[in-house]
Formats: C-alpha cells, sequence, structure tokens
C-alpha cells in the first residue's frame, strides 16, 4: 500500500511566503526611505542656495540681484563715476560694459590677454596685469577712455562702449543697458534705500583700515570714528544716499553690520528683511551716513 503523504499544514507553509513578503516590504519601505532622505537633502541644498548670500538693486520698480563679489565691484565703479564728477550716464554704460565682459567679476583670464572686470589687454596699452586686476585702476582706466568718445553722454551704449572697447560683439552692451541703469540709479543714490543684502553674519572684525582707504579712493571722503562705529559726510543728499548704498554693497568685504541714514537703517542679516531698510530707533544726521561695526 501506498503511504499517504503528509499534508504539509497550512501554517508550516505560512512562513516562507510571509518572509518573502516581510522582506519585499522592508526593501520597499528601505527605498522609499532613501528616496525621501536624498530629496531631502537635495532640497535643502537647493533652499541653501537659493536663500545664500545676494544683494538686489531696485529702481523705477525694476530690480536686479547679483552676487556680493558682484555687487561690490559695481559700487566701486559707481563711485568713481562720482568722484569724477561724472554723470549716472557713465556709471550705467560702464556697468553693463561690466556685466557683458566679467559678469562684474574682477577675473585673471579672458580671450588672448584680457583680464579683470572690463577685459583690458595689457598689450593695448591699458597697463600691466596687476594694475588692470586693481578695481578702481581699471575703473579709471575705462572712464578715462569713455570721456573721450564724442557725444558719449546721449549716444546708443552699443557704439559708446565699442568704441572704448573695441569688441567682437558690439551689440551685446545693449543686453545689459537695464541692469546698469538699475545698478547706476541704486548705487548713485537717485533711488534712496534701492539697495540691499542678504549676507552672513560676519566672520571677523570689521576693517577699519580699508574702510578708511576705500572711501578716501572711491568718493574723497573721510570718516570719523566714534563708539563702534564709522560716521561719514556727503556733500549732498544723493551722496549721502550713494555712500549709503555703497557700504551695504561693501559689507560683505569690510565686515559692516550695519548702515544708518537719515531716519533709515540697513542691518545685516541672512534673510530676506536685509534686502530693505527699516526705520531706525537713532536716525542720522542731514547727509551724515553711520556705518555700524559690530
Amino acid at each position: 500500500m501506498t503511504a499517504r503523504r503528509r499534508p504539509v499544514p497550512l501554517a508550516e507553509e505560512q512562513p516562507r511566503g510571509g518572509a518573502s513578503r516581510w522582506i519585499a516590504r522592508s526593501l520597499i519601505l528601505t527605498l522609499v526611505a532613501l528616496v525621501g532622505l536624498g530629496a531631502w537633502f537635495g532640497g535643502r541644498s537647493l533652499l541653501q542656495g537659493a536663500l545664500g548670500p545676494r544683494c538686489q538693486a531696485t529702481a523705477g520698480g525694476s530690480s536686479v540681484d547679483f552676487d556680493p563679489e558682484q555687487m561690490s565691484n559695481a559700487a566701486t565703479i559707481t563711485a568713481l563715476a562720482l568722484r569724477r564728477g561724472l554723470p549716472a550716464r557713465a556709471a550705467t554704460i560702464a556697468l553693463a560694459t561690466a556685466i557683458q565682459e566679467s559678469k562684474l567679476r574682477n577675473i585673471r583670464y579672458g580671450d588672448r590677454d584680457s583680464v579683470g572686470l572690463f577685459q583690458q589687454r595689457p598689450s593695448q596699452g591699458w597697463g600691466t596685469v596687476e594694475q588692470i586686476l586693481d578695481p578702481e585702476y581699471s575703473t579709471d582706466k575705462f572712464y578715462d577712455a569713455l570721456v573721450k568718445v564724442d557725444g558719449w553722454e546721449s549716444g546708443t551704449i552699443t557704439v559708446v562702449a565699442q568704441e572704448v572697447q573695441r569688441s567682437a560683439y558690439p551689440e551685446a552692451y545693449a543686453d545689459h543697458e537695464q541692469e546698469g541703469r538699475i545698478l547706476a540709479s541704486a548705487l548713485a543714490g537717485h533711488s534712496p534705500g534701492g539697495l540691499g543684502c542678504r549676507l552672513n553674519d560676519a566672520e571677523r572684525e570689521a576693517d577699519v583700515a580699508m574702510l578708511g582707504r576705500l572711501l578716501d579712493t572711491e568718493y574723497g571722503l573721510e570718516a570719523k570714528a566714534g563708539d563702534g562705529t564709522l560716521t561719514v559726510t556727503g556733500t549732498s543728499d544723493q551722496i549721502a544716499s550713494s555712500i549709503a548704498s555703497w557700504s551695504v554693497a561693501k559689507a560683505v568685504d569690510t565686515g559692516i553690520t550695519g548702515v544708518t541714514v537719515g531716519d533709515r537703517r540697513w542691518t545685516r542679516s541672512r534673510d530676506s528683511s536685509s534686502w530693505s531698510w527699516q526705520t531706525a530707533d537713532d536716525p542720522a544726521p542731514a547727509q551724515q551716513v553711520v556705518l555700524h561695526l559690530t
């Protein structure tokens, strides 16, 4: 007689299938967790990038934003135009040119031997590499050439900038005229409170010596030291407004923590509130700008 095979109880069959399903579910949950974790870190990275140091200039209802390095260079270009007694149109042309040539970065490379903010070439008589890489020197050389162009005050930016630069792509300068206008208006003081920068906390004490040198070189002005402050007196309300915007743009280099002009104050911060100016608890006298160092 053939022996009957004992049927395997259902209870004995379940562990094998149940274990498989458990393993599969665990793998799926682990995979979902890893994907979610990756998305969180990726999103966090994007968020940190979006909320990183940034500067914004606003004039006439329009805004442009650049990183602090770019805005610091834009402030130098604009301040030197004012020191020379040139109208905002000069700064607009220079800024549009520098945006096209270097994206407002003081770069050490370019086409052939071109370097610096305006991609000036030592071989074409603009100066040595070291000189051209000094933003103040290269900007002054640009203005030296600009004011020699007939009709530069009213000529189209494409024609005027080309007369100075001799670019292979002169039409590109016009692409940045609007950006140049907004920057020039905010940084030259024609749009008071038009510039703010969202910055990380200062990593060191404010550099008073650097501030003094920059104010002297770029505005021809001296600052008076106080208790944790420097006070600069402008020659007009417009110049005071320009110095205030300039100081915000230079905060990334100098360690300034706040700026007061009139009844408005900018305070260094990592959040979006630092893009705008708030009511000052202690207003500054007319035409004076107070730079807070601590």
